[in-house]
C-alpha cells in the first residue's frame, strides 16, 4: 500500500505529475481559505520557527486507506515534510467487515511512512438500530474524528470527498425530494472539517496515488448495490453519462455550488429574523402569527423549523411543516400538530 514518498523504486526522485500539483494547490487553497497558515519554506517565518520552535497548528487527515483519502494524505504529507504545516492522521475502524482491523493497521503503516504524526487507529462500535448502516457508520466515524481533533488540539480535520461524491449526494437529494440545503450537497467546510478535493474527480485521486507509488485499498461496499449510494455510483451516474453525454458530474457539482450559496443566504437571513421574532421560554417558543403570515414560504418554513429544532425536535419534513402552516389559515383545529422529538405545535 505504500513506498517512499516522492521517489521511485530505484531511489531517484519522481517527476511531479500534473495531477499531484493540482491536489497540492487544492489543499493549499482550502487551508488558506480556512485561515490556516501555510509557512513557505525558506521564509522569515520558517526561519523563526526553526530558531524558536513555536507550535505549528496541527491538521488531521481522516484516512480509510482508500484512493481519495490516501491521495489527500500524500498531498498533506508533502507540506508537512516541508515544515509548512504539522499533519497527522486518523484511521477509523468501523468493524463492519472481516479483516477491518488489518486494513486499518495497513493504512496506518502507510501514513507513518508518509511521515504523518500522530497516526491514530480508532475502533468504533456502529449501532444501526435507528439510522441504518450507512447513517450509523457516519455518526460513529464523526464522533471518533471529533474526539481525535479534541485530543490532539487539531485546528482542522481533512476529508477526502471528491466531485464524484458531490454529484452522488445531489442525485440522492433529488431522489428524496429534498430542499435547497440538501441539494447543495457536501459543504467544502463545516466547522473544523475541510474537504479540499471537492473539485477533483475520483480518477484524479487514483492518479495521485499512482504517481506517488501508493497502492490504495478498495472498499468492496463501494460497489455493492445493496447500498443506495453505491447503486448511484456504479449504475445511475454512469447511465446518465452514457445517455446525456459526459460532464454530468461536473454539472451537478456546479448546481450544488449555486444552491449552497442560496442556502447560506436564506439560512443566515432566517436565523436573524428568528432571533428578532422568537420569544423563547423554558418549555415553549412563541412566534407571532402576523409576522409569520407575512413571510414568503421559503422563510416561513425555516422559521418554523428553527423553532422545532430549538425545542429538541428533529428537523421537520416538508409534510409536517405544511401541517403546521395549516394552523395559520385559522380553519379547523388550533392544534396540536405533532413533530418528531415529542414537540407539539399549537395556535393560540
Amino acid at each position: 500500500m505504500g513506498g517512499r514518498p516522492g521517489y521511485r523504486a530505484d531511489g531517484r526522485r519522481r517527476r511531479l505529475a500534473p495531477v499531484v500539483g493540482t491536489g497540492r494547490n487544492a489543499l493549499k487553497s482550502a487551508l488558506i481559505g480556512a485561515g490556516i497558515p501555510i509557512i513557505p519554506r525558506g521564509s522569515r517565518a520558517d526561519r523563526e520557527a526553526a530558531e524558536h520552535g513555536p507550535e505549528t497548528p496541527l491538521v488531521l487527515v481522516a484516512c480509510s486507506g482508500g484512493p481519495d483519502s490516501l491521495a489527500l494524505a500524500a498531498v498533506t504529507a508533502f507540506f508537512a515534510r516541508r515544515g509548512s504545516i504539522a499533519a497527522g492522521a486518523v484511521v477509523v475502524d468501523h468493524g463492519l467487515q472481516d479483516g477491518s482491523a488489518e486494513v486499518a493497521a495497513a493504512a496506518a503503516d502507510v501514513l507513518r511512512k508518509l511521515e504523518l504524526d500522530p497516526v491514530d487507529v480508532v475502533p468504533v462500535t456502529v449501532d444501526d438500530e435507528h439510522l441504518g448502516p450507512e447513517g450509523a457508520a457516519r455518526e460513529a466515524r464523526y464522533r471518533a474524528l471529533d474526539s481525535a481533533a479534541e485530543r490532539h488540539q487539531a485546528v482542522a480535520v481533512l476529508l477526502g470527498h471528491t466531485l464524484d461524491d458531490q454529484a452522488e449526494s445531489v442525485l440522492l437529494g433529488l431522489a428524496r425530494g429534498s430542499g435547497t440545503r440538501s441539494l447543495a450537497g457536501i459543504p467544502s467546510q463545516r466547522g473544523h472539517y475541510l474537504r479540499p478535493f471537492l473539485g477533483l474527480r475520483r480518477a484524479d485521486t487514483e492518479g495521485i496515488c499512482e504517481a506517488e507509488g501508493l497502492d490504495p485499498w478498495h472498499d468492496p461496499t463501494n460497489a455493492d448495490p445493496a447500498f443506495t449510494r453505491s447503486k448511484v455510483r456504479t449504475e445511475v451516474l454512469p447511465f446518465l453519462e452514457e445517455k446525456l453525454g459526459p460532464g454530468i458530474a461536473e454539472a451537478l457539482h456546479r448546481s450544488a455550488t449555486i444552491l449552497a450559496e442560496d442556502a447560506e443566504y436564506l439560512d443566515q437571513r432566517s436565523a436573524e429574523l428568528y432571533g428578532a421574532l422568537a420569544v423563547v421560554e423554558p418549555e415553549r417558543i412563541l412566534l407571532p402569527e402576523h409576522e409569520l403570515r407575512q413571510q414568503p414560504a421559503a422563510m416561513r418554513y425555516r422559521l418554523l423549523a428553527l423553532a422545532a429544532v430549538g425545542l429538541g425536535a428533529d428537523r421537520p419534513s416538508l409534510e409536517r411543516i405544511h401541517a403546521v402552516e395549516s394552523l395559520l389559515e385559522r380553519r379547523g383545529s388550533a392544534g396540536p400538530v405533532q413533530l418528531a422529538g415529542k414537540v407539539d405545535v399549537h395556535r393560540q
